[in-house]
């Protein structure tokens, strides 16, 4: 039987064996419905690496723009671009870069799903 933190919409967004303070204090037994259902359902991508990132950018013919785009940002921003091992999708720098290019939530997570399975 979980403990379950819940996100703002009250969706379950995370499954623990002990109570969390403070984030997951709600106990619910295995068999439940919303339980069973975050259990199932499929992985959402948080991040995913350089390599596949910039293949992504490629293919969906957006990596001149996006290359565009960071050069007019700060060294750090830039740097971050040229360097990163890892494109973390929540990552404030990724959805201003994301949202500058005219994406929705849905768009960056359908882009994230696609470059996770490069």
């Amino acid at each position: 039987m979980p403990f379950v933190s819940r996100s703002v919409d009250g969706a379950i967004d995370g499954l623990f064996k002990q109570p969390q303070e403070g984030r997951a204090e709600e106990f619910l037994p295995n068999g439940d419905p919303d339980v069973i259902a975050f259990e199932i359902a499929p992985l959402r991508v948080s991040s995913v690496s350089a390599r596949q990132f910039r293949l992504m950018l490629r293919r969906a013919g957006l990596i001149d723009p996006a290359k565009a785009w960071v050069a007019q940002q700060d060294d750090e921003t830039q740097d971050a671009f040229e360097y990163s091992g890892d494109f973390v999708k929540d990552s404030p720098k990724m959805l201003v870069g994301f949202a500058a290019m005219g994406f929705t939530s849905q768009q960056v997570d359908e882009f994230f799903t696609a470059a996770s399975k490069l």
